[in-house]
């Protein structure tokens, strides 16, 4: 199992309630792997390809980028978005995603 998949079968036993106040869609795009994420303040949902229309927050980004972003809290900087090694329509809300999970020790 690739560490991207391990990271959202990881998902649903690592979030953290309550950190979120309404309903959120998150659509990633990682490398080849498609998923969506709903989280809810009391409950998460993870689906592999894209479930919704349009998602609160997309990422689209390589997959080492992504592990460092959700493993080691390294967030994309301008530069990145800038050279579309990310691209996201709301990069704030990718600040709080390492906030909704505690991936300790994965």
């Amino acid at each position: 199992m690739s560490v991207v998949a391990k990271i959202f079968d990881e998902m649903p036993s690592r979030y953290l309630k309550g950190k979120v106040a309404k309903k959120t869609v998150f659509y990633f795009s990682i490398g080849s792997a498609r998923y969506t994420v709903t989280l809810e303040p009391e409950s998460i949902t993870v689906e592999p390809d894209k479930k919704v229309e349009k998602a609160d927050v997309v990422l689209k980004t390589t997959p080492e980028l992504f592990e460092k972003m959700v493993l080691k809290g390294k967030m994309p900087g301008p530069i990145d978005i800038a050279r579309g090694k990310v691209k996201t329509n709301d990069p704030l809300a990718l600040k709080g995603l390492r906030d909704y999970f505690d991936f300790e020790g994965l």
